[in-house]
């Protein structure tokens, strides 16, 4: 479904006026309710979520199903006892959006982090209030989804041991194991069996001791780290102001086997329902686990517009739609400060797709419903934005060609993102089936219509081991033809010529990252360039030199080293403040 002009047109305008209005748009309508009151959690305000359901009132979950594992508080001998329930006694739930699914052995209990993880998503408080903060209109990503709540055991039990499909469509998980397991490749299983979509907390970095957590490091899951709040001892400020990931506080790659993780990344300190109290509120602090529900959420929007355009409906197949909604949410995400493929180093790595901390970005819900509408486009001549669930086979096709034309190239950027399961065994204990993995490629050409000779790699992504590859890349300032082009990566080795690998593909044209943004110089997030930053620019230019593949920010220039050249820009930039610098 390609776009007309009129209606590009339109749309371009509604996304400009939500913009207008703050940081992604902020809102002061809440599904249609006029209010003067700040909407909470801030955090879906800096990621556009709000903003988007400023420009489609509708978009709140509706039709929309969540399943959400969840870990019980307590244990004795290993047991968990069933205290892993959500408090729906809080004012922003309604009781008949869950289901709960436990062993049903033991009197239910509630558990904080589950009340605050499904307020996140699902709450919905217009009269909410908290002593610091007053008054707010309390609205989670997806208030009008249902979901069901599984406790971990019982879902690993009779969802994952016997592979059983669950009545969802995206699979929320806030919790993590640092090892790969029989239970984490039975997820990844069901990513690939059933066509689930899994969202999943990555872990908390090196100040929790935290590596990456499986299922969220797992190869079929969307990993989402942490977005840090600034650094103030303001309440309202923090919750409403964000800045960088941060390794101590997101955990980042690669995993053991050399991969990309996390895929995204989203705030983490949100305002979140009391699990004592049903009318409390309470700041989460910055933690992965509120980072999941956030992007989680904004992955229920898009399901939702998809499933109600039958247009839309191959990003939601169970045949690859996790995989091209993938594809969409990180080729839409925003860069951050410091985003650089792999590790910060001189040049990008074409065998590393994505950043070690930051994965794509953070998630940008306006840019991803754009390119969902923007319509699945076949290969051949293609809108400058858009996505594909498609296949290809070594035996029938070589390559698959995406043709792009940009009118205007200069300043430009050209995103292009490409996603495939992993494959398992569709029992226990789900071993890896590393011989019917297929090893995709994602290349970038600038084109010449009049002659083909000319044409010419401008850029790559051929990793031997990740399931995802990912270009960012400056269009040329007077070529306006382009092709996006997937292919198999070892095309040379024996094909098998009965087998097709299913991938979504995403890709547009932006505008080049921020470069006037303060956390290129605010390295600690207090919202003013003074002596501090110097101070964690000199710890992080030593712990270079104490480990050269430690991942530290302070490479402003991106010279691949952090040195006097870097204090000399610091020094140009003292005492710059951000605009919400104590306010």
């Amino acid at each position: 479904m390609i776009r007309t002009p009129t209606k590009t047109l339109i749309l371009s305008l509604m996304v400009w006026l939500a913009v207008l209005l703050g940081p992604f748009g902020s809102v002061a309508r809440a599904e249609g309710l006029e209010t003067d009151r700040v909407l909470q959690p801030q955090g879906l305000n800096h990621t556009g979520i709000y903003a988007l359901r400023e420009i489609e009132p509708s978009l709140t979950g509706t039709g929309v199903k969540f399943a959400i594992i969840c870990r019980s508080i307590t244990y004795i001998d290993d047991e968990p006892q069933n205290d892993y329930r959500p408090n729906i006694e809080h004012n922003c739930f309604k009781a008949e959006q869950f289901i709960f699914h436990d062993q049903g052995e033991l009197p239910p209990g509630i558990s904080p982090h589950s009340t605050a993880i499904c307020s996140v998503l699902l709450g919905e408080d217009p009269d909410a209030f908290n002593p610091d903060l007053g008054q707010f209109y309390y609205q989670g990503a997806a208030p009008g989804a249902k979901a069901d709540i599984y406790e971990f055991y019982d879902f690993l039990i009779n969802n994952v041991f016997g592979l059983s499909a669950l009545d969802a469509d995206i699979v929320l998980a806030g919790i993590g194991s640092p090892f790969e397991d029989w239970w984490t490749r039975g997820i990844e299983s069901l990513a690939e069996h059933c066509g689930l979509i899994i969202v999943a907390s990555i872990g908390n970095g090196s100040n929790a001791y935290d590596p990456l957590l499986y299922p969220g490091a797992a190869a079929n899951v969307i990993g989402v780290g942490v977005v840090d709040s600034v650094n103030t001892e303001s309440l309202e400020t923090s919750l409403a102001n964000f800045s960088l990931a941060y390794p101590e506080h997101s955990s980042f790659g690669p995993t053991v086997d050399g991969r990309c993780k996390p895929d995204i990344v989203a705030p983490g300190n949100c305002l979140a329902a009391s699990a004592s109290d049903r009318e409390g509120y309470e700041a989460t602090g910055n933690w992965s686990s509120f980072s999941a529900p956030l992007t989680a959420g904004a992955v229920g929007l898009l399901v939702q517009k998809a499933k109600q355009e039958p247009g839309l409906s191959l990003a939601v197949s169970p045949e690859g739609g996790n995989c091209a909604i993938k594809a969409i949410l990180l080729n839409s995400a925003t860069k951050l400060p410091y985003w650089h493929k792999g590790r910060l180093q001189t040049d990008d790595d074409y065998f590393v797709p994505l950043d070690c901390v930051q994965g794509a970005g953070m998630l940008n819900a306006v840019c991803a419903y754009e390119h969902l509408i923007a319509g699945r486009n076949e290969p051949g001549d293609v809108a400058v934005i858009g996505w594909d669930n498609n296949q290809i086979e070594k035996s029938k096709t070589l390559e698959n060609v995406y043709k792009i034309t940009i009118p205007e190239p200069t300043d430009k950027f050209i995103t292009a993102t490409l996603i495939w399961n992993r494959h398992y065994q569709g029992f226990y204990p789900f071993e890896a089936l590393l011989t019917e993995d297929s090893d995709l490629r994602l290349e970038l050409w600038a084109v010449d219509p009049d002659n083909s000779d000319n044409d010419y790699l401008l850029d790559y992504s051929d990793s031997s081991v990740d399931n995802v590859e990912h270009i960012y890349c400056k269009a040329v300032a007077n070529c306006t033809d382009y092709k996006i082009v997937v292919s198999h990566s070892d095309v040379d080795e024996q094909p098998d010529a009965d087998r097709a690998q299913r991938y979504g593909l995403a890709w547009n044209v932006s505008e080049c990252q921020d470069s006037d943004n303060i956390f290129w110089h605010d390295l600690n997030g207090d919202g003013i360039v003074n002596e501090w930053d110097f101070v964690v620019l000199v710890d992080n230019l030593v712990a270079t030199v104490k480990s050269p593949e430690s991942y530290v920010l302070g490479d402003i220039n991106a010279d691949g080293a952090i040195d006097v050249n870097d204090l000399q820009i610091l020094l140009d930039h003292n005492n710059r403040q951000a605009d919400w610098h104590k306010r």
